[in-house]
């Protein structure tokens, strides 16, 4: 294993502490050990065991380091969660993209489709032989038009569930933007 593998896993291993201890401190148990805590502190001196600025000066002094650490912890949250929001705007473009490119294919098909259309038309007013006419207008239609609206029909359903995942994504940037938990989170 090298060093790089290594680093990794101590880094990964840091970051499963550090989520721990975020979901610790944002939680029921944390609020009851603070408040113990506080309470415990503030009846030292009621029963004489240390003098009030004894423990206003340890009480301060470790308050100021849970700061410390708890500003810490936030800042790597809201690193986490904008590297999140960023990936989903990234995503969102690429299917943005990716619909335009649909459309666009879809537009030229009907182009063609219009084209073989007037086709048709040419050939059957070329022709004076109506059974000859119909062979070929049904040839052309059977061979070229139902494949095209088949490849339309395919492309709009597909556009369709890009779309639905386009609005999924977008919500999720939303909830994100709004401070709100996902599904993945």
């Amino acid at each position: 294993m090298g060093r790089k593998e290594e680093r990794e896993k101590k880094i990964q291993f840091l970051e499963k502490v550090t989520d721990g201890v975020m979901w610790w401190i944002g939680s029921i148990p944390s609020l009851l050990v603070h408040s113990l805590v506080f309470l415990t502190a503030f009846l030292l001196p009621v029963f004489g065991i240390v003098s009030v600025d004894k423990m206003l000066l340890v009480l301060t002094t470790v308050l100021s380091l849970e700061a410390i650490y708890l500003a810490i912890f936030i800042q790597m949250s809201v690193n986490r969660s904008q590297e999140h929001i960023d990936d989903i705007r990234e995503d969102i473009e690429e299917i943005q993209d990716d619909i335009e490119e649909i459309s666009e294919d879809i537009e030229e098909i009907s182009e063609d489709i219009d084209d073989i259309q007037e086709d048709i038309e040419d050939i059957a007013e070329e022709e004076d032989d109506e059974d000859h006419n119909e062979r070929a207008k049904n040839v052309m239609l059977k061979s070229n038009v139902s494949s095209n609206k088949n490849d339309i029909k395919a492309l709009k359903e597909m556009i369709a569930s890009l779309q639905l995942q386009l609005e999924s994504l977008k919500k999720e940037d939303e909830a994100l933007n709004n401070g709100e938990k996902t599904p993945e989170n």
